[in-house]
């Protein structure tokens, strides 16, 4: 599993002008699966994310977790993140998973979060989405999990 996280102040996600996944400070999580990703690599990618110490502590070290500091989950899919952009101009998307398993995947990534932490917010797999935020830091983390 690909993501990319973005440490923010603040964070939504809208489809069809309806907000429907939205959260204070926190994380922002764009993920994507790739072929072969399983169950168990969906809750070790939240587990590093949950525990990851991007946050600042009293001596505005990056020394705090998001569960530290009790911080909101915005978890949005985004199939992109597999792009291959070697072969010519347009990139090319067969690096994720296909679309049923890539969604099972997604869907238990929020599932296993909500279950871990507090605040956890989504958005919609396969929908339209516009994704508004404002980067604190800016921080921003690429994540693998094999």
């Amino acid at each position: 599993m690909i993501a990319i996280l973005q440490r923010v102040r603040h964070a939504q996600v809208e489809v069809g002008g309806q907000v429907i996944g939205a959260i204070g400070p926190g994380l922002l999580m764009l993920v994507c699966a790739e072929p072969g990703d399983s169950e168990a690599q969906a809750e070790k990618l939240i587990n590093k994310v949950l525990k990851l110490r991007i946050f600042g502590d009293a001596s505005a070290k990056m020394n705090l977790s998001l569960q530290d500091v009790g911080g909101g989950l915005l978890i949005v899919s985004q199939f992109t993140l597999a792009a291959d952009c070697s072969g010519g101009n347009r990139p090319s998307f067969t690096g994720a998973a296909r679309p049923e398993p890539g969604q099972r995947l997604y869907e238990h990534c929020v599932r296993y979060a909500q279950s871990q932490h507090p605040v956890v917010a989504s958005g919609e797999f396969g929908a339209d989405m516009q994704v508004s935020l404002l980067n604190d830091g800016p921080v921003t983390i690429p994540l693998r999990v094999n």
